[in-house]
């Protein structure tokens, strides 16, 4: 039964974690990660691993994937008049020298001077709400994060990547997030062939990460919460695969709640009678409970932070009560939790 979001609060999507059950690390191989498979028609769970994820799907069924790459944003300087530690992460490019920041330190206001380690100097122009900062630098700084920067890991992993494609997915291809699509992070080359062989299709979208994907919603009211505009964008190619799935009647399957944005975005931007159109731009799109999905049939994804505006969506495409539910279940079946953790597929 459908929930109406004038009865929820943020409270209603919260639930205990003990830090235990967060995955520091990926699977080893990535596709040997659990797999919880929820049939909700039938509320039927079945307890599997994502190497088997061809069990569950057939011959026409399409894959959408977000082909978004996590850049090095995660960089270390010093305040030029003090020597102050000052951390920034990148967020958006708005010019070549220009970004929108998250700045950590003390008092980083307009007009302070910073020094990048090893890098070029920055200067801060404008001051945002909470740690945002607009920063320019002397330089284009993303010709080199590669020497500078380092990859901004969520803040419940730890320790630094002894790899850092270990948070790349295999898609990844298009530059510009500041974190990974998680759920795109299970899939290996050995099991995309396993799929094609078996008629399963793959198409690629981009939605460029922020931050804001682990921020908790702080408001009591879900719906008074302001969702951080992503860039996205979704080609003429997959517009038309995604059409012709649906007129063939295969399943369109998001791996990822980015990749649920891109789509629900398109369509909702689409005119005329196709299912969806050629999308190329920023998307605000909150997904909470009682919304209409226009695309999706299915949703892979990771087990999400409590109160946060993924375990929302997913509560939407499924039942919130019915997911902290499964919740519950996964943690008495040791299911590994967030970006490094096992994974869903909900249909």
């Amino acid at each position: 039964m459908a929930e109406h979001l004038d009865r929820l609060k943020t409270a209603d999507f919260d639930y205990e974690l003990p830090e235990g059950f967060i995955a520091q690390t990926p699977a080893q191989p990535r596709d040997s990660a659990r797999l919880l498979v929820y049939d909700r028609t039938n509320d039927r769970i079945i307890h599997s691993e994502f190497n088997r994820l061809t069990d569950y799907l057939g011959k026409g069924d399409l894959l959408v994937v977000n082909q978004t790459r996590v850049i090095r944003a995660r960089i270390f300087g010093k305040k030029a008049s003090t020597g102050g530690k000052v951390e920034i992460l990148l967020l958006n490019r708005l010019s070549p020298n220009t970004w929108e920041a998250i700045v950590g330190g003390k008092r980083i206001h307009t007009g302070i001077e910073i020094q990048i380690d090893d890098g070029p100097s920055a200067v801060v122009v404008r001051d945002l709400e909470g740690a945002k900062r607009i920063i320019e630098f002397s330089e284009p700084v993303h010709k080199n994060l590669e020497k500078i920067g380092r990859v901004p890991l969520p803040p419940y992993i730890h320790s630094e990547l002894a790899d850092d494609d270990h948070y790349q997915t295999v898609f990844a291809r298009i530059p510009g997030s500041s974190a990974a699509p998680t759920a795109g992070l299970h899939f290996t080359a050995d099991l995309i062939s396993r799929l094609i062989r078996k008629g399963v299709n793959f198409a690629e979208v981009d939605l460029k990460i922020g931050l804001d994907t682990f921020a908790p919603v702080i408001e009591d009211d879900p719906s008074d919460h302001k969702i951080h505009s992503e860039f996205c964008s979704l080609s003429k190619e997959t517009a038309e695969i995604i059409n012709q799935t649906r007129q063939n009647n295969g399943r369109i399957v998001a791996v990822g709640t980015t990749s649920v944005r891109v789509l629900e975005t398109a369509a909702r931007n689409s005119p005329g009678n196709s299912l969806v159109s050629p999308f190329f731009g920023p998307t605000d799109l909150f997904i909470l409970p009682g919304y209409k999905f226009q695309i999706i049939d299915a949703i892979i994804t990771n087990f999400h932070l409590p109160r946060s505006t993924l375990i929302m969506m997913v509560s939407a495409f499924t039942n919130r009560e019915r997911l902290l539910e499964i919740y519950e279940m996964a943690k008495k079946e040791k299911y590994r939790f967030y970006s490094f953790g096992d994974a869903m597929f909900i249909y």
